[in-house]
């Protein structure tokens, strides 16, 4: 699975496949214009792989598609209700607002980071506090959303655990969007898990990054 596109000034593009042998991969990116210049981001990773966890995942991703105005709780707590009967997921969920801003949150294991260049070398800007769980089953009880200042060509990366854990280490943020998360399926997926990763990038508001 590959996607790719421009809401605003926001580009961003998915990759993804199913475990190797499986059909159908419990991975998923939402990607929802959310009015008011505002663009979120979800990677879900229902539970185990195969159709179960598919079927988790697209509950959830239909809760947010139809519940994109929420707060980042609300939205993750209304998932939490959708998934009471199924395996269960870890959700990340990330706003581009139109002050500049991200705003996210997490349950479980989908890691996401805010990714700059720097001297030389590449800046880990922020990383999501992401909190013990299951979206479905276990709901922590004070879910806490951040808020982390993004400029101009900062770059969010959201994975789930069938990424290795070092994937942003070789971005080069020169290249599209969709050039990255290609490149990371290909190099850092685990043989033994669903993967996906997502990426997007701030553009800001007086055109393409230089």
């Amino acid at each position: 699975m590959r996607d790719d596109g421009l809401i605003g000034t926001i580009e961003w593009a998915a990759a993804g496949r199913a475990l190797p042998g499986q059909r159908v991969s419990g991975d998923r990116a939402v990607v929802l214009d959310a009015g008011g210049d505002s663009v979120l981001f979800a990677v879900l990773d229902g539970l185990g792989h195969g159709a179960a966890a598919a079927d988790a995942a697209d509950r959830a991703a239909q809760v947010l598609s139809d519940n994109r105005a929420e707060p980042l709780d609300v939205l993750a707590l209304l998932c939490h209700r959708a998934l009471a009967e199924t395996r269960g997921a870890a959700l990340t969920l990330a706003l581009f607002d139109s002050g500049d801003r991200v705003h996210w949150l997490g349950v479980g294991n989908v890691e996401s980071r805010i990714v700059a260049a720097a001297p030389g070398t590449l800046a880990v800007r922020a990383t999501a506090l992401l909190t013990a769980g299951i979206v479905g089953y276990r709901l922590p009880p004070n879910l806490q959303t951040q808020t982390v200042p993004v400029r101009a060509g900062d770059l969010l990366l959201m994975a789930t655990d069938g990424i290795v854990s070092d994937f942003a280490d070789t971005v080069d943020l020169s290249r599209p969007t969709s050039e990255i998360t290609a490149d990371i399926l290909a190099g850092y997926s685990k043989d033994t898990d669903d993967a996906l990763v997502l990426a997007a990038r701030n553009r800001g508001h007086t055109g393409p990054v230089q």
